[in-house]
């Protein structure tokens, strides 16, 4: 009988990452609930929710190893009960989901879906040079991890000036980015763009006041989490032409349904949260997912997620 560690897929795993495993583990699950019971891990998708019912069915379980950054599926409080250490994977979207941010922010602020449907004919009339020239602009960051910290620098390079607030931190730890209140940041930023976590503290964060101390004429950017933003508030600045226009890779809820208002809009760009899904980004996810596992179930160092205080 075979002695490698048992690795639990709790979605279809993907051929094309096979090798991620070879000899060093035996996928079971992938997407079913066969070998749950004797799983020493779980590798965990974006969608089955992890708690203490969950945990109750495997009784090897050791780690859950998230395929992503955010554990919003997975209770940690319940993981540490039931004696399961958390993991993600934080550096695993760094380069991917950043360069999604940019390229939203591009998008939206060069009035790209306005000026595509005039190229199809849908749009008549000459065109309004409203797109915003970025360099000396400032961007405004909400939350400033690895993510932001990378988009702080591709931001630097095209010549804007770059603000942040993160309660998180005391001081900034990209050279050039000054720290400021999110009031400040509201009212200072050409762009937003939002990079924290969905918690209790951030959920709404953008909501109608938030969205009315930002400046008449901005942008917003969101590849964090969907409910970070008021969609009814978001729609109503767009409507009033406060808001130039959003990027949004996230949304709540997601996906949005067809016919949500949001969509086929020329002002706002929306992506069904695919941020990290390059070739490269997605590979990276389930090596650092799977190298947690087996490095927890080896008793060496790994991306552990702490349990809440």
């Amino acid at each position: 009988m075979s002695s490698l560690p048992v690795l639990f897929v709790d979605h279809p795993f993907p051929d094309l990452y096979r090798d991620l495993v070879d000899d060093r583990a035996t996928i079971v699950g992938s997407g079913t609930d066969d070998g749950l019971v004797r799983a020493d891990a779980v590798i965990a998708g974006a969608v089955r929710h992890w708690n203490a019912a969950e945990f109750a069915l495997a009784p090897s379980l050791t780690v859950i190893s998230r395929v992503g950054v955010g554990y919003d599926n997975v209770d940690v409080a319940d993981a540490h009960a039931a004696g399961v250490v958390v993991c993600n994977a934080p550096l695993a979207p760094m380069v991917s989901t950043a360069e999604h941010t940019i390229a939203l922010m591009l998008a939206v602020t060069k009035h790209l879906p306005h000026q595509m449907a005039r190229s199809n004919g849908g749009l008549k009339g000459e065109p309004v040079g409203r797109a915003l020239e970025l360099d000396g602009r400032v961007l405004g960051l909400v939350g400033l991890g690895r993510i932001a910290g990378r988009v702080a620098v591709a931001a630097q390079a095209l010549g804007m000036r770059v603000i942040a607030t993160d309660p998180g931190i005391a001081e900034s730890p990209v050279d050039g980015v000054d720290l400021v209140g999110l009031n400040e940041l509201l009212a200072m930023s050409d762009v937003v763009s939002l990079h924290a976590p969905a918690l209790p503290s951030t959920i709404g964060i953008i909501d109608a006041d938030a969205l009315e101390r930002m400046q008449p004429g901005s942008y917003l950017v969101n590849c964090a989490r969907g409910p970070l933003v008021d969609h009814d508030a978001l729609l109503a600045a767009l409507d009033a032409g406060h808001l130039q226009g959003a990027g949004l890779d996230v949304t709540d809820p997601e996906p949005l349904p067809a016919g949500h208002a949001l969509l086929d809009r020329h002002d706002v760009v929306v992506t069904p949260h695919i941020a990290s899904a390059t070739v490269a980004g997605r590979r990276r996810l389930y090596e650092h997912a799977i190298d947690n596992a087996l490095a927890v179930l080896a008793g060496r160092p790994a991306s552990i997620v702490e349990p809440p205080a």
